[in-house]
């Protein structure tokens, strides 16, 4: 497909490529100010208690070190807009990990040096950090993320589950997943004439000045937040976290700059985290394979410090027609570091066991996984009943098969053997709702006849500035290359974070009307604009806070084919496929990326990625990237992302659908069904490690 320069969908190169690979990007640890110091965070070694002493004499010694804050010292804070950032303000432990001291030196090497000679003392007290589906502390909540009510029902489930022809019921499992962007959580702060300025790795500068704005008592004015280039978040930067208002309290304590980032092993503890949970699946159907009940029961856990709750249940509310549902989330809080967003939230787990007990109910009837999928698709949304504004699972569904040679394979499980290798494949459907919040931007025209666009967007990494600029230049029937895009500051116009797949549809909305209005306004003004140039804003306030009657999804399908080892258990994945409906692609290059990345971190969440709580000492067993094991050029064989044409047009002026997280959310559940083709075995647990599938196989 051919574009011309300014259309959206066009391929063009992200505009940071360059500066990136060669340096002249600065992250927020490479600000370099003038008399700079560097501070270590000092974690909990204890799961629950209180701290009793803090022994700094040695750590004090060091040389290089200035000082150590702890709750005795370091500067007291208003209440915050979230409780994991009020740190260092009282002597309370409420999770292994927890930040109780910060030492501030010369170097960061100082500072580290100086956290190992700091001794602690500590007042335990008993914790618990296993989540079981019978805890006893299990409760119903009013909402789980995202304001989605914890349970929903329609029907009567339970007699049709008794009714139904076929029945499937089948638990499945995960333990914690984390984030762990390239670039770690990083903030430098500096406060002058009364100002605070932070350079933050975080995926809204917005937010983040308004929380810090709350924590110090500050007018939001007197605070500048900046979020130039962020190396990665997949949701843990999603919101304020700690090392902004640590390298604040630092600067300000000292009257010197201050750069904080959080060392590899502290990530787990500090910054949020997917949430394991307990997830039961039961299916009931006719033996054509109509699904008469969905019952999705999730079991989860939370922090003593905030309540999240991961909505995995909510994804069995939209995706298949059933007259009969219940979901439902049931959460404990534990002595355990607070859950938080992790990419596709809620879609990610919950969409790899109701993909799971789907393969599983294609096999009680004997039906094709394709075909009961297509069987299953629901005219309107299940929940709500509202018309779907575009529903491309089907075309997904489809094409997909045909791309990968579905129907050419043997469908019995165990069928398929080169050598030592056990050959399967498997599919998996997946959805993403279609988010858009509030924006602001301002365009602007010079005399020279350059455009320059405004906005407090956040690139972590997808091509943020390369797809705003391709807007704005079709809006202003411009060559991209004469608009100029300028984010990642507070000081810009409003903006919403870039987080749920949104902050293009968002940002954009806004963009396009201040490009248009611009437009308009060149259009109407004689002659070539003014010395002054011209300058228009927008607010999409209204159009985002508007009721829409449709209900709005992105879909796709996922196909996989994995290699299984008969002696080892390793598992490979030989080729992987996705197709999505996602609206229109505004850049095919940053979309494909887009796709794949998320992809290759289903394949991590499948095969590798995993996390558990020691429950002696209420701390994470893998701590760093040498432990916790992300997917490698090694894992990743053939990875193709395509998408079908789709004219939405009841989303925003692009006619776009998020794509950041759609990619992840069917893939582990396709793995993991490619897993039970080749080799005949259900495992209902991730990740799917050789000593797990090892005992089905000897």
């Amino acid at each position: 497909m051919t574009h011309a320069p300014h259309l959206p969908g066009a391929p063009l190169v992200r505009r940071e490529a360059r500066d990136k690979v060669t340096g002249a990007a600065h992250y927020a640890a490479d600000i370099a100010l003038p008399g700079r110091l560097y501070a270590w965070p000092v974690p909990a070694t204890v799961a629950s208690g209180r701290v009793v002493a803090v022994r700094a004499v040695d750590a004090l010694a060091v040389p290089g070190v200035r000082t150590v804050l702890t709750h005795d010292n370091a500067p007291k804070l208003e209440e915050p807009d979230d409780p994991i950032l009020a740190v260092l303000q009282n002597d309370r432990v409420p999770h292994h990990g927890w930040p109780i001291a910060l030492v501030i030196a010369d170097s960061p090497e100082a500072a580290r040096t100086g956290a190992g000679e700091l001794l602690v003392a500590y007042e335990r007290e008993p914790h618990d950090v296993t989540l079981t589906d019978d805890h006893p502390g299990l409760r119903t909540p009013e909402q789980a993320n995202g304001g989605h009510p914890a349970v929903r029902e329609r029907g009567d489930t339970d007699r049709a589950l008794a009714a139904a022809d076929v029945q499937t019921d089948a638990t499945y499992r995960m333990d914690a997943l984390h984030n762990h962007p390239m670039e770690p959580h990083t903030a430098t702060a500096e406060w002058r004439d009364g100002r605070l300025t932070v350079h933050d790795s975080s995926q809204g500068s917005t937010a983040v000045r308004d929380s810090l704005a709350r924590a110090f008592g500050l007018d939001p004015d007197r605070i500048t937040v900046v979020s130039e280039h962020v190396g990665g978040g997949f949701g843990s930067k999603g919101t304020t976290r700690p090392q902004a208002v640590l390298a604040a309290m630092a600067a300000r304590h000292t009257g010197r700059p201050v750069t904080l980032a959080f060392p590899r092993d502290q990530l787990a503890e500090v910054v949020g985290h997917r949430a394991p949970t307990v997830q039961r699946v039961r299916l009931g159907a006719d033996l054509d394979g109509t699904l008469t009940a969905v019952c999705h029961e999730v079991v989860t856990q939370t922090s003593r410090v905030k309540e999240f709750v991961e909505q995995a249940a909510v994804p069995a509310r939209v995706m298949y027609a059933s007259p009969h549902s219940r979901t439902t989330h049931r959460v404990t809080a534990l002595d355990v570091p607070s859950p938080s967003w992790m990419r596709a939230p809620g879609e990610a787990p919950g969409m790899y066991a109701l993909e799971s007990a789907m393969d599983e109910l294609a096999s009680a009837l004997g039906l094709d996984p394709v075909e009961l999928r297509l069987r299953n698709i629901p005219e309107t949304e299940p929940d709500s009943g509202r018309p779907f504004s575009s529903h491309g699972l089907a075309a997904c569904l489809r094409e997909g098969a045909a791309r990968f040679g579905w129907h050419d394979r043997d469908p019995r499980p165990a069928a398929r053997q080169e050598g030592r290798w056990l050959l399967g494949t498997g599919v998996a459907s997946a959805t993403y709702p279609v988010l858009v919040s509030r924006s602001t931007a301002r365009a602007h025209a010079a005399a020279d006849g350059t455009f320059r666009i405004e906005v407090n967007a956040t690139d972590i990494g997808t091509g943020a500035r390369t797809v705003l600029a391709q807007i704005a230049a079709d809006a202003l029937g411009a060559d991209p290359e004469a608009v100029h895009v300028t984010i990642g500051s507070s000081d810009l116009p409003t903006a919403p974070l870039a987080g749920g797949s949104s902050g293009t549809a968002s940002w954009g909305w806004a963009v396009h009307r201040a490009a248009a209005a611009l437009a308009d306004r060149i259009a109407a003004h004689p002659g070539p604009p003014p010395a002054e140039g011209i300058t228009t804003t927008a607010d999409t306030e209204e159009e985002t806070a508007a009721a829409s009657p449709y209900a709005r999804h992105a879909f796709g399908a996922h196909f996989a084919e994995t290699a299984v080892d008969a002696v080892t258990g390793e598992v490979r994945v030989r080729r992987l496929l996705g197709v999505y409906a996602v609206g229109r692609v505004l850049n095919e290059r940053t979309a494909r990326s887009q796709f794949t990345g998320g992809m290759i971190m289903g394949i991590g969440m499948a095969l590798t990625e995993g996390c558990g709580l020691d429950p002696a000492f209420g701390d994470f067993t893998a701590k760093d990237l040498a432990s916790y094991h992300v997917p490698v050029s090694a894992d990743t064989a053939e990875i193709r992302a395509h998408w079908i044409e789709e004219d939405d047009r009841h989303l925003n002026p692009m006619g776009s659908k998020g794509i950041g997280e759609i990619g992840i959310v069917g893939t582990a559940a396709a793995v993991g069904n490619a897993v039970r083709h080749a080799t005949g075995a259900r495992l209902r647990e991730l990740p799917l490690t050789p000593d797990r599938l090892l005992p089905y196989l000897l």
